[in-house]
C-alpha cells in the first residue's frame, strides 16, 4: 500500500512537458523527421500551428497512444492548428465562435481537470500592414476568451503570436519598427495581455537571454542567427511557481520556426 501511495505521489508531482511548434506544413515537417522528434521528446501535450493540411492524419504505431485534435483552415494549404496529448481532455473546442477567424483554423481549447490548454496561430499583419486591423481584432477576441476561461481554471496559451514583444526579442529592432510583427500596435497589445494576470514564461525565467524562434529562409538568416522571438507560452500567474523551465529548441530543424517548451509540476 505504501509503495502504491508513493507511486501516486510521484505521478502527481512529476513534471509535464508541454511543447509548441509552428511546423510550416504538416507533410513537409514529417519529411524532416517530425514523428522521430515526437518519439524522442515525448511531450505530454504539444500544440502545432500552420498545418497547411486539411486531412487528419493517422499517426504511426509509436505515437498511437496520443489523442490528436485537428483544426484545419477551410482554405487548402493555409493556416490550421493541431494538438497532441497523452491524457484525454474533458472537453475540446475549435475556434472562437467568430466565422472570419474560425474558418482559418487559428484556435483550439482543451479543458483538463486543473487547467485549460489553448493553442493559437495569430494572424500575420502582412506587408504594408494590410491585415493589422484583422489581427488586432483577433487579439482582442482571444484575450476575452482566455480571461473568461480563467474565471474557472488557470490557462496555458501557446503558439505563434506573430509579434516580437520587446527589442531583446528581435535581432534588428530599429529597422523593423514599422514592419509586421513589430509594430507599436502589436507590441502594445502584447503588453496589455501580460497586464491581465498572464506571464511570458520564457522571458520571466530568462530575462536577459537573446534567443529567437523564427528566421526568414532568405539571407542565410538562421545560420547567422538573425531572427525573431514570436512563439510563446503565456500562462496564468498562479502557474509561475510550478514551472521548472521554459526553453527554445533552436537546434531542431524542419521548419522556419524552432519548437518551444516548458516543464510544469503537478498538472497531471
Amino acid at each position: 500500500m505504501n509503495n502504491r501511495k508513493n507511486i501516486l505521489i510521484l505521478d502527481i508531482l512529476r513534471y509535464m512537458k508541454l511543447l509548441s511548434w509552428n511546423i510550416n506544413g504538416w507533410r513537409a515537417c514529417i519529411q524532416h523527421g517530425l514523428y522521430d522528434f515526437l518519439e524522442e521528446k515525448n511531450p505530454d501535450i504539444m500544440g502545432f500551428q500552420e498545418l497547411k493540411y486539411d486531412k487528419k492524419p493517422t499517426l504511426p504505431e509509436e505515437l498511437e497512444s496520443y489523442h490528436l485534435f485537428w483544426n484545419p483552415a477551410e482554405k487548402k494549404g493555409y493556416s490550421g492548428t493541431a494538438i497532441l496529448c497523452k491524457n484525454k481532455p474533458l472537453k475540446n473546442k475549435n475556434g472562437l465562435g467568430i466565422k472570419k477567424f474560425d474558418k482559418e483554423g487559428r484556435l483550439q481549447t482543451l479543458e483538463f481537470e486543473n487547467f485549460f490548454f489553448v493553442n493559437a496561430y495569430f494572424p500575420n499583419s502582412q506587408r504594408e500592414l494590410i491585415r493589422l486591423d484583422f489581427k488586432l481584432e483577433f487579439n482582442d477576441a482571444i484575450l476575452k476568451h482566455i480571461k473568461k476561461l480563467e474565471q474557472s481554471k488557470p490557462v496555458i496559451l501557446c503558439g505563434d503570436f506573430n509579434v516580437a514583444h520587446q527589442e531583446i526579442d528581435i535581432k534588428n529592432p530599429k529597422s523593423n519598427e514599422k514592419n509586421a510583427g513589430f509594430t507599436k500596435e502589436e507590441r502594445n497589445w502584447m503588453t496589455s495581455l501580460l497586464n491581465e494576470n498572464f506571464i511570458d514564461i520564457f522571458r520571466t525565467l530568462h530575462p536577459q537571454e537573446e534567443k529567437y524562434t523564427w528566421w526568414t529562409y532568405r539571407f542565410n538568416a538562421r545560420k547567422r542567427n538573425i531572427g525573431w522571438r514570436i512563439d510563446y507560452f503565456v500562462i496564468s500567474q498562479e502557474f509561475k511557481q510550478k514551472v521548472k523551465d521554459a526553453f527554445i529548441m533552436g537546434n531542431v530543424f524542419g521548419s522556419d520556426h524552432a519548437p518551444i517548451g516548458m516543464e510544469v509540476e503537478g498538472l497531471k
